[in-house]
């Protein structure tokens, strides 16, 4: 009898289901014509399931049997014994209730859990008998997901290569391509890996596109990853959050619609690619562009120049000069960087003139001396800067020889 192999475990993952796998050792009695072996009943088992450990080939002369729950028999970790003659039971320190021997030697193990990992010991008589390998797997199969090795591929020359994660052990994996099964060695260019955990497709061509999944499975479960749909991009779109964002205030999200799996996003502004953790400025209002790719297409969204709510700033009121004559004419600009543009007005004295960028005061005289505010306004920030500019007013004119000049006092 060949032994079957063993589940290999990497504990502590508890299962929704338990998967019991048992390995045996085949060992000997002194005679040489009587072989025992043990043999697993069921082979693969439920977490709660019992298990029977059916030892064949007992021979007519055995005294006795014991169960060690480890690789040794030490007495600390005596299950159960069976004495042949008196038909006696006899628990162990290592004993917990759920264990249950006959007269043949064979033990039953009720309702298997974690616990119940580990190796088992048979002595026949007073002699070991080998070390039966039972092992209680742990190890969850969670549901897979589908990675691939290259997200912008060349349609044509490159190869694309999908793989069932994570790596599982003692399992399978299948797959299928729009709900139908994937044979090994299907197309030339479609290959499964020995293990099938690996889709490889070479070249991939716009008409490898659909829906791919994997399936894995072992003989407790199955669970399937979620469809991975390799198709044709549609033309993306930008959304923002905020129509109008304030700067300093508000934050400002960009998303590139609509949403693709296994493919990848590229940003830009100004036709320049945007690093990661790049920190835009005022300025780069834009265009921006975002590009969706996947392994068989690439599709780019149309721009998209932002609109950022700021100022104003503190006006500056031109020309520059404080100083005029009387009989001119004074002309103040006020500007004010803003967006949206910033309203105006103007006060001389405290007191309100116009509701202007540009203000004009014909004929100067004396009285038109004082402080000339400048108020800049944003509707949408609700913010107000001013700046003061203290003009001056002096001189006379005099007339001599019919020609005017001007006399400082």
């Amino acid at each position: 009898m060949q032994p079957p192999s063993a589940c290999p475990c990497r504990g502590g993952i508890p299962w929704q289901r338990i998967l019991l796998a048992v390995s045996l050792l085949t060992f000997w009695y002194p005679h040489p014509t009587a072989l025992l072996t043990i043999e697993p009943v069921p082979f693969d088992a439920a977490e709660g399931r019992d298990v029977l450990l059916l030892v064949h080939n007992v021979s007519e002369n055995a005294i006795g049997y014991n169960w060690f729950k480890g690789n040794t028999a030490n007495n600390s970790f005596k299950i159960i014994s069976y004495l042949v003659s008196s038909q006696m039971t006899t628990p162990g320190p290592a004993f917990n209730g759920g264990e249950k021997i006959y007269s043949n030697g064979s033990l039953l193990l009720q309702k298997v859990t974690q616990n119940d990992t580990g190796f088992y010991t048979l002595i026949r008589n007073r002699t070991s008998q080998g070390n039966p390998l039972f092992v209680v797997c742990t190890e969850k199969l969670p549901k897979p997901n589908i990675t691939i090795n290259n997200s912008q591929p060349m349609e044509g020359e490159d190869s694309l290569a999908l793989t069932c994660e994570p790596e599982i052990n003692y399992g399978s994996y299948l797959w299928k391509i729009n709900n139908q099964m994937i044979p090994d060695g299907d197309r030339l260019k479609m290959q499964l890996s020995p293990d099938h955990r690996t889709l490889s497709i070479d070249p991939v061509r716009q008409e490898d596109a659909g829906e791919y999944q994997c399936e894995a499975s072992n003989p407790a479960s199955s669970t399937r990853s979620d469809r991975y749909r390799l198709a044709k991009l549609p033309k993306p779109n930008i959304t923002i959050n905020n129509s109008q964002p304030m700067e300093g205030e508000d934050s400002l999200a960009l998303t590139c619609e609509p949403e693709i799996n296994y493919g990848s996003y590229l940003w830009k502004i100004n036709n320049q690619m945007i690093p990661d953790g790049d920190r835009l400025k005022l300025n780069d209002t834009g265009p921006y562009e975002c590009e969706t790719q996947n392994p068989v297409s690439a599709n780019r969204s149309d721009p998209l120049t932002l609109n950022i709510s700021y100022g104003p700033d503190a006006p500056i009121i031109k020309p520059p000069d404080s100083h005029f004559r009387p009989g001119t004419n004074l002309n103040l600009s006020c500007h004010a960087d803003s967006n949206p543009p910033a309203q105006y007005s103007w006060s001389f004295n405290g007191r309100l003139l116009e509701s202007t960028q540009q203000l004009s005061v014909p004929n100067l005289s004396t009285n038109n001396s004082g402080s000339y505010v400048c108020v800049a306004h944003n509707s949408v920030t609700n913010f107000n800067r001013t700046t003061t500019k203290n003009i001056t007013v002096s001189g006379k004119w005099t007339q001599e020889h019919s020609i005017k000049y001007w006399v400082e006092f």
